[in-house]
This record gives C-alpha cells, structure tokens and sequence, in this order.
C-alpha cells in the first residue's frame, strides 16, 4: 500500500519524486506510515490525506466514463423495461443508475430500432415524454432474459472497483487507544489483551484468535468490528469480461444514507459501513469462488470479496467439512499479496483485491491446525483464556446487573467453593450468562422473579453441567 499511496500521489501531482523519497527514509528511520511521514515532513496537510483516502464516486459526464459499451446499456434498458411497462428518462435513470443524458442516448437508439415508442408527451421537453415498449421490443427484451436475467443499477467496470477498494484500504484506517477502549468497554478483558487487540487492528493484518471455548473469541472478533472507521463505498454489481457479478448484499452490507453528494455522484455505488462478514462451520471452498447462477445466467461475489475494505471473520476455524490444511493453502496467497483470483465459467481468469482484516478464531490449539509457515503469515496471534476468578465476578456482576437481577457475593462464593473449586472445573466466560438463563427460564416457568440463591444455583448447575 505505500507503493500504492506514493503512486497515485505522484500521479496527481500532491507530492513531488525527492519529497516521496524524503518521506520513505523518514518512515525507514522512525517507523509509522507513509502518509503520516509525509504529514510529518510539511509536504501534505492531514486534511488533504484525509480527503484523499475518502472520495466519492463522481457520475459518469459520458458513454465512456461509465466503463460501459452503449449495446450493454441498451440491453439491460430493455430488460428493465419490459417489466416497467409504461416509463419515463427519470424513471429509467433511476432504476438503471446512470445520468439521464446516457439514458438518453440509448432510448433514442431503441426509438430508431423500433423496440421503444413514445406513448405520450404532456410537453415539449423530452423529460416530459412518457415511453413504452413495442411488441418487437418485448420479444428482444424475452430473447435478453435468456441470456442472462440480471435486472438491476447498472455496473462499474473491474478497473474502477479495484481502483475503489484501493483507495479505501484497511491499510489505511486509524484507530486510537480510546476508540479500542471504548468499544471494549462493556467487554470484560484483560489488559494485556487489549494491548495487544489495538496494533493488530490498526496494522490491518490477519489475526489468530485461540484458546478454550466459551471465552470470548467470537465477541472480541465481533467488537474488533464495531472499532472499524468511517464508510466505504460498493458497486451494486461488476462487469467482467461480459459477465455480471453481484456484489452488494443486503444482508451482510450496512447502507449509510447520504445526501451530501446529490446529482454529481455515481448512483451506481452504494454507502455502507465498513462490512462485517462471519462464517463459521458451514464454509467451504466452494464459497470462496464466484457463484454463477444457471438459471439466472449471473454470478455471486465470494465472501472475500464482500468483504473488502472491511472485517472477514472466520469462526470456530478447524470445524469445517473440509481439510484445515486445504482452507488454509487458500488463503496463503491473498493474505500475503492482498490480492485473489477469480475465474469466470468461460475460463476467464481475473484478479481482485483481497483489502480486509481476516480473523481466525478457533478452540483448537494452533500446532494441530496449521504450520509454521502459514503461522509465520498471521502477524498476530492472540490467545483468549480462561478467566481469573475476579475477571468472572465482573462478568457474573454485569449478567446479573442486565437481566434486573440482585447479585449476591455470598452465592457467588457459595458457586465457585461448592462447584468450580471442588469439582477443578476451569471458569470459562459464558457461565455467568448460561447459568443466570437457566435461573431465568426456570422462574419464568413457575411464575415468580429470578433470584440469585443456593438453590437456583444448584438447580441451574444440574441442568448445565450433566456430564459431572
């Protein structure tokens, strides 16, 4: 990414060659990032690397802007028509995403071609027309469907959502002590895991979360997502060699509403938070590769992909159907050259960026899941433990406090002398939380408010614990 940085600040002049220089010795000697250097240095204000790194899609002026050639537009014009039935230029624009004079442009080539006709006009400015598709047009639009049944915003070219998630890097987000520390405030967790979650999510490098189940890993990877800056832009859809790629999901993709912009964006980008993407047991190789739909003719981004500029997280990694070993040869490319490769059914191969922080969280120790030298590639490895007895206190305190119940320090210490101590159970984290929902489900069922006593402990302790 300093590469990257140093590029595309050359090339639009910000920067001169010798400053560059004097700002990557200057990072050599005394650590930090390029940019920061540069700041630093005097040779660029922190409002403008600012700016730099958050820009907005700009609406295409043109045809040839939009990436696009005009027989694809007209082609998904037809399509979106023949289910419109009766439209106007606003309407179309709307649905397809580009300017109304590109829109424009394509009717009046399918007014020529006879499959569109104006059906009435309430004044002379074409913005007034209402339009309609002929018999001839919706057997062209039928034959369209055929082929591929994508009917939605148009979309942006390989080279500009690469570019996109370029400058939108992970690599690039700044995040402070007390933005870590605030988001982890309602979390019980050591200091020494702390100090160690901030750099790791600042430095934007994978991260292997172990140790015993029921601790916290999947929390702390879930609250590593919540401390992601800002927003970021995603294309509704690509276009590759042909072919469309669906990107935006709306149900793993957080839209951000945003006015600011107005008629001069590219309505063909969508504002979302930073995404959070999790997957568990259920991943396979399979999701890791485009998804081409046999029916509808159009393909589904993977995972990864969805989750550029943002937070992938790979839970109870090692509990997969397929080999560790298999996944983990997968990854060692993009992890080490943040970038992946995609291959379309024709056999078109193609590169994408591979911009996010990867997070392995896993119950299995580390040796019997990988070796050395994918180990040598996760940056940083973090293991969440089992807590003291004063770190489940505090937890067993805020379980109480959130479900309105008292909390008594004698029946604690009546639970842990009486069980955990002398039975040698290890205290996990997700005690507290389990043991006080048996307490709740069990006065719910004989209709009188959860109490914290010696008897819903033992009650709660049969139920959760069988096996002792």
């Amino acid at each position: 990414m300093q590469e990257l940085l140093g590029q595309k600040l050359l090339k639009e002049k910000a920067v001169t060659k010798k400053q560059l220089h004097e700002a990557v010795e200057r990072q050599r000697i005394h650590g930090g990032r390029l940019g920061n250097n540069l700041v630093a240095l005097g040779y660029i204000s922190a409002e403008d690397l600012k700016t730099f790194f958050k820009q907005n899609p700009v609406a295409p002026a043109n045809l040839e802007e939009t990436g696009l050639e005009l027989s694809f537009i007209k082609d998904l014009i037809m399509k979106h028509i023949l289910y419109l039935g009766e439209f106007s230029l606003a309407e179309l624009s709307d649905k397809i995403k580009l300017p109304g004079k590109i829109i424009d442009q394509a009717i009046e080539e399918l007014r020529s071609e006879k499959f569109v006709e104006v059906k009435s006009a309430s004044g002379f400015a074409k913005a007034m027309y209402r339009f309609s598709v002929t018999k001839p047009g919706q057997n062209r639009a039928s034959d369209l469907l055929e082929v591929c049944r994508y009917v939605g915003p148009a979309p942006v070219s390989l080279e500009d959502y690469y570019g996109f998630a370029e400058t939108q890097t992970i690599k690039q987000i700044v995040v402070d002590e007390t933005s870590v520390r605030k988001a982890f405030s309602e979390l019980v967790i050591s200091e020494k895991q702390l100090r160690h979650i901030g750099p790791a999510i600042s430095s934007g490098k994978a991260i292997f979360l172990y140790g015993p189940p029921g601790n916290g890993k999947t929390t702390i990877a879930e609250t590593i997502g919540k401390v992601l800056p800002e927003t970021v832009y995603i294309p509704y859809s690509i276009i590759v060699g042909g072919q469309i790629i669906l990107l935006y999901d709306s149900v793993n993709h957080i839209p951000v509403h945003d006015d600011s912009t107005g008629d001069t964006a590219d309505h063909r980008w969508v504002l979302i938070k930073r995404p959070v993407i999790m997957t568990g047991g259920e991943l396979t190789l399979k999701m890791l590769d485009l998804d081409f739909n046999p029916i509808a003719k159009f393909y589904e981004a993977p995972l990864q992909m969805k989750a550029n500029n943002g937070l992938f997280i790979i839970d109870d990694f090692g509990r997969q159907q397929v080999d560790p070993q298999n996944l983990l040869n997968r990854w060692i490319v993009p992890l080490e050259r943040r970038t992946d490769f995609m291959t379309l059914h024709t056999g078109m191969k193609f590169e994408i960026p591979f911009d996010q922080l990867v997070i392995f969280a896993t119950n299995i120790e580390p040796a019997k899941l990988v070796d050395e030298a994918f180990l040598r590639r996760i940056r940083y490895k973090i293991k969440v433990d089992h807590p003291t007895e004063q770190e489940y206190t505090t937890i067993f305190k805020k379980v109480c406090e959130s479900n309105r119940i008292e909390f008594k320090p004698e029946v604690l210490d009546f639970l842990l002398s009486n069980y955990y101590r002398r039975l040698g159970v290890e205290l996990n984290a997700c005690h507290p939380r389990d043991i006080v929902d048996q307490i709740i489900d069990n006065a719910h069922y004989y209709n009188h408010a959860p109490e914290l006593t010696k008897d819903s402990i033992d009650d709660a302790w049969e139920n959760y614990f069988v096996e002792v």
